[in-house]
C-alpha cells in the first residue's frame, strides 16, 4: 500500500515536472514569435521609410517617421474609442500633441539605447 502511494506521487511529481517544462517552452516560443514579428515590421517600415524618401523628392526620411507616427496616433485613438470596455481615456490632442508623443518615443529608444553601450 505504502509502495503504490510513493509511486503515485512520484507520478504525479513528474507530470507537474513535464507540465511547467512544457509551459515554458510553449512561452520561449511565444517570446521568440514576438520577436520576428517585430523585426519584420521593423523591416518593412523602414524599407517603405527608404522608399518614400528616395521617391518624394524633398522629404526626409524624419519626415516620413513623422507621418508614420501620426497616422499611429490616429490609429489609436480611433481604436481606444472603438473598444466597448474603454470607459474614459485622456489624450493630449491639439497641434503640437503627436510631436510631443513622438519626442517622447525617440527620447524613450535613445535613453535605452544609451544604457545598452
Amino acid at each position: 500500500m505504502r509502495l503504490a502511494a510513493n509511486e503515485k506521487a512520484e507520478a504525479e511529481k513528474i507530470l507537474q515536472i513535464k507540465r511547467a517544462e512544457g509551459e515554458a517552452e510553449a512561452k520561449y516560443l511565444s517570446g521568440l514569435g514576438i520577436a520576428r514579428q517585430r523585426q519584420a515590421i521593423v523591416d518593412g517600415l523602414r524599407d517603405s521609410v527608404l522608399a518614400f524618401s528616395a521617391n518624394v523628392s524633398g522629404t526626409s526620411p524624419k519626415d516620413v517617421m513623422d507621418m508614420v507616427l501620426v497616422t499611429q496616433y490616429f490609429d489609436t485613438m480611433k481604436e481606444i474609442g472603438a473598444s466597448s470596455k474603454s470607459s474614459a481615456v485622456f489624450i493630449p490632442h491639439g497641434p503640437g500633441a503627436v510631436r510631443d508623443v513622438a519626442s517622447q518615443i525617440r527620447d524613450g529608444l535613445l535613453q535605452g539605447s544609451s544604457s545598452l553601450i
